[in-house]
């Protein structure tokens, strides 16, 4: 356990409070269970790292973080490590990449229930089925997704400004007047153009020039390693997995047609739509639906995207704008809102709002029952329904 503790600490002196992200304030940390969900490389660990480091200064032999993929777990339980902890009035415990550990959700509940002093965090993969969980932690445990960083929360790094995050009614309803308000401060297509590329993984300053040889390394992670472990991916049919990413990246968008994937694939209609889910699950990609309700795994997806538009940079080689653009659009609308294929139009929102996006001359489509709105990209302001595709990067 010293070893553990000796690497806590080397990583808690290396925390920076600099940038905290947005859903720092949204997570009720006074919670006895708390679950952290997303996929690799959007900034799990150092959300819990910040928590550590804001709230246990001067007291932090009374909280303790292990990454569950550590050597020593492999002689060694996550609950004996409670309990040993506990014992020493350690107070919080965070357990990070517990899709790592076997049996995790049967310890952690154990852990709960035997120690109701303790506070216990965990983190995992987007994979992770909490609520078919054996141990049933849905019923003690506050679950929170993380995405990656939006337009907003990569100006703020790079800019150094910290703007409001905007309702989507409020985008929608006062775009010409938050606009102007932004512009006083920061040209947004300045940065616009580099987000897109290199802007959504919080490593993105870590690796620079290498960025997008990291991202291509966690797909290969996320495909060679988690999927076969927490969904029993078969790898044998990898090179044509990665095959069909590099189509999705530079198509105008994807628009799948099953059989003629199953044949050149070599899957059959299920397992493929099967596969398709699970990209999407690991946050791969984003499968739009005509409805919501009710989609099962053997749904197919009416358009295929990539989940964020710096997939598309480390995957393709010939980027369609057009994707690029609704690839964003998808991206930023999917954090708290419900997206789904419309009969006219690109995208509806919460069945509420109809948007189309395109570039700057883009102009409104007629609609039988419902108001369609513009995201056009190439403008700073917009006017009426036209609204600039890049405010719709303050969402959160």
């Amino acid at each position: 356990m010293d070893q553990l503790v000796e690497l806590y600490r080397k990583l808690l002196l290396k925390t920076s409070l600099d940038f905290v992200r947005s859903l720092e304030p949204k997570v009720r940390w006074e919670n006895r269970l708390i679950g952290i969900m997303g996929s690799r490389g959007v900034g799990k660990t150092t959300l819990v790292l910040q928590h550590i480091k804001k709230n246990f200064s001067g007291k932090e032999n009374k909280a303790l973080y292990v990454s569950l993929d550590h050597i020593w777990f492999a002689s060694n339980s996550i609950f004996e490590l409670a309990e040993e902890f506990s014992k020493k009035g350690g107070e919080l415990l965070v357990l990070d990449e517990v899709h790592k550990y076997p049996n995790w959700s049967q310890e952690i509940k154990n852990i709960y229930d035997f120690n109701p002093e303790l506070q216990v965090i965990f983190t995992g993969s987007s994979l992770l089925e909490i609520l078919n969980s054996r141990a049933d932690l849905s019923r003690r445990a506050l679950i929170f997704q993380m995405h990656g960083l939006s337009f907003r929360e990569f100006l703020k790094i790079e800019a150094g400004l910290d703007f409001p995050v905007f309702s989507l009614e409020s985008i929608i309803e006062q775009h010409a007047d938050i606009a102007p308000k932004i512009l006083e401060n920061v040209r947004p297509f300045e940065y616009f153009s580099t987000y897109l590329a290199k802007g959504y993984y919080p490593f993105y300053r870590e690796f620079e020039e290498m960025y997008d040889s990291q991202v291509r390394a966690i797909i290969n992670l996320i495909l060679e390693i988690e999927l076969p472990q927490l969904r029993k991916f078969d790898v044998a049919y990898l090179p044509k997995i990665k095959q069909l990413l590099g189509i999705i990246a530079d198509s105008v968008p994807f628009i799948p047609n099953v059989s003629k994937l199953s044949d050149k694939i070599g899957l059959n209609r299920t397992t493929l739509l099967t596969y398709l889910n699970y990209l999407a699950e690991s946050k791969i990609t984003a499968n739009l639906y005509s409805d919501t309700k009710g989609i099962s795994l053997l749904q197919k997806p009416e358009k295929l995207y990539l989940e964020n538009t710096n997939l598309a940079f480390a995957l393709g080689q010939n980027i369609n704008e057009g994707n690029l653009r609704e690839t964003f659009f998808l991206n930023q609308l999917s954090y708290g809102h419900q997206v789904t294929l419309p009969k006219k139009g690109d995208f509806l929102i919460d069945q509420k709002w109809l948007f189309e996006v395109g570039g700057k001359n883009k102009s409104l489509s007629s609609s039988d029952n419902m108001e369609i709105q513009i995201a056009a990209d190439g403008i700073e302001i917009g006017h009426r329904n036209k609204i600039p595709l890049w405010l719709f990067g303050f969402l959160y």
